[in-house]
């Protein structure tokens, strides 16, 4: 999400066995499988005149996955596509060639009253052969999500493969994103269970590895891909993500993913020039940030 003040502060600390740090992408580690990005919104409470205001941005060559565990977005994009997100639902917005959305505190919550919010937004790059598609808006409603519940653990697939299952939000390369509760301690064993590189986002409560402790707010990647475990204290809920990784590096640029940085380059000059497709009714415009050389 462009210009999010809710974003959380990048901290990194390498743990030997794993790496700890707050999004993605940091200096030790530029993307996870295909996801590059994490924009982490809350949890804050807005309402009574302050609500979430993202004015009209571009992307190019990635996809944007909203995930809500509390409160309401309203996403609009220049494809001509305008859907409420809700909690547990799953936005995906695939930008290709370039697209250009706002996402907003629906009409419906601007009554005055307090509320929380509380969410992701990740980018995951598109494959080099999909880079240039046509852009195009997917929902998936909570209930449409795997859901089941194994040693006393709560799963959720909300997109991708993983544990022997399927998500109806598929993507474009192997991936994986998986929302994991669990009430009391316990271990949870990925061998076998994913395929490729993963990382945990703790939610809330904490996990344990090697004896380092990694609380809500902190992100863990692992560096022995899916052959690793993990012990959840009681009350924790984790976002556990990853995938096979690109053979080609991934170059970003403010709101851009390309594998070239001549497409970055080009991509700029576009929305300076604002040739990029607008939201329709929409005449709001965030500038190419002039720190961005």
């Amino acid at each position: 999400m462009a210009n999010n003040k809710l974003l959380v502060n990048e901290r990194q600390t390498d743990l030997g066995t794993f790496m700890v740090g707050r999004l993605l992408p940091f200096r030790k580690k530029r993307q996870v499988g295909p996801f590059t990005y994490i924009d982490h919104m809350g949890p804050t409470t807005i309402g009574d005149g302050k609500y979430l205001e993202v004015d009209q941005h571009p992307h190019i060559g990635l996809c944007t996955l909203t995930y809500l565990l509390k409160g309401e977005i309203e996403h609009k994009d220049s494809t001509g596509v305008s859907h409420i997100i809700r909690p547990g639902d799953a936005g995906f917005m695939t930008s290709g060639k370039g697209v250009t959305h706002t996402e907003r505190t629906p009409e419906s919550l601007r009554n005055g009253e307090l509320f929380d919010m509380h969410g992701y937004q990740i980018w995951v790059a598109l494959p080099i052969d999909k880079e240039e598609m046509e852009p195009r808006f997917d929902f998936y409603a909570s209930s449409e999500a795997p859901h089941w519940q194994e040693d006393g653990i709560d799963f959720k697939l909300i997109a991708g493969e993983g544990f022997g299952r399927k998500s109806p939000l598929v993507g474009y390369s192997p991936m994986f994103m998986v929302d994991i509760s669990a009430t009391k301690e316990t271990t949870l064993d990925l061998r076998g269970k994913i395929e490729g590189e993963v990382a945990f986002v703790i939610v809330k409560g904490s996990i344990n590895s090697d004896g380092q402790k990694v609380e809500a707010g902190q992100m863990l990647i692992s560096k022995t891909d899916e052959e690793c475990e993990i012990c959840m204290d009681e009350n924790t809920q984790i976002l556990l993500f990853g995938g096979k990784p690109f053979a080609e590096e991934r170059y970003l640029s403010w709101n851009f993913v390309s594998h070239s940085k001549e497409r970055l380059k080009q991509a700029r000059e576009d929305w300076e020039n604002k040739r990029f497709p607008k939201v329709p009714g929409d005449e709001t415009y965030i500038p190419f940030p002039s720190k961005i050389k």
